[in-house]
């Protein structure tokens, strides 16, 4: 978040001279936060559930009989 905040006064700058290989890398590096927390959020754990095991019953901590 304070990398977002910090990079959005780049990404809308005016266009000074300068600043023409700043504005573009903010953009790009903006996109690929934004991507990576969508994935981790959204995407990361939906395939967990559909593909994950996960096990029911909460055995743990039981001892196993023989």
């Amino acid at each position: 978040m304070a990398t977002a905040l910090g990079l959005l006064p780049l990404a809308v700058g005016s266009g000074d001279p300068g600043r023409e290989i700043e504005e573009p890398m903010a953009i790009v590096i903006l996109g690929g936060l934004f991507t990576s927390t969508a994935l981790n959020l959204l995407v990361v754990p939906s395939l967990a559930l559909r593909y994950g095991r996960f096990e029911t019953g909460g055995s743990e901590g039981r001892a196993v009989e023989k």
